[in-house]
């Protein structure tokens, strides 16, 4: 049984439109284009161990008595639940998808500045959360300039729409 069809449901949701292009194969079969997605992945799976240690570290001080809010709690799920998504967007970029590419770059962007605003409100979130936060903010930082290079940005173009103009384009 293939869970393709299943895939392609997800990225009709996540693409929207853009869903069904893809880039030449070339440009994803080309060294610094693969490259690049290691790096990427790499970086994600980086995420992925600073996510599961903010939990960890809740965990830890749960089970020694100690308070953990509420929103630490949240937030801990919530950036595995981001990386997870994340590595989704990644995997359907490595396959040309330009959506995947697009959405991938996107979040990297995003998420950081969003990260950053919450760790700067005061009491917001205990010390250790703060620091989580700031760390996965800069790892995320490390996606987006990856996905902003020169290269990465040739290899993935913005798709065409009627008029010959690419979406966004002015």
């Amino acid at each position: 049984m293939t869970l393709e069809p299943l895939f392609r449901r997800v990225d009709r949701i996540a693409g929207g439109r853009d869903a069904d292009y893809r880039v030449a194969a070339e440009a994803c079969g080309d060294r610094r284009t693969r490259k690049a997605f290691t790096v990427v992945a790499w970086l994600l799976v980086l995420e992925l161990v600073i996510g599961a240690g903010a939990v960890a570290v809740a965990l830890d001080l749960f089970h020694r008595g100690e308070t953990v809010p509420p929103v630490a709690w949240m937030r801990g799920v919530v950036v595995l639940g981001m990386t997870v998504t994340l590595f989704y967007f990644l995997w359907r970029a490595r396959l040309g998808y330009y959506w995947g590419y697009s959405r991938l770059r996107l979040f990297s962007k995003i998420f950081p500045v969003v990260t950053l605003l919450l760790a700067a409100i005061p009491g917001l979130f205990p010390a250790w959360m703060v620091t989580e936060q700031i760390l996965f903010s800069v790892v995320l930082i490390g996606v987006a300039g990856v996905l902003d290079s020169e290269h990465m940005r040739a290899a993935f173009p913005k798709p065409r729409r009627r008029g010959g103009t690419a979406r966004g384009a002015d």
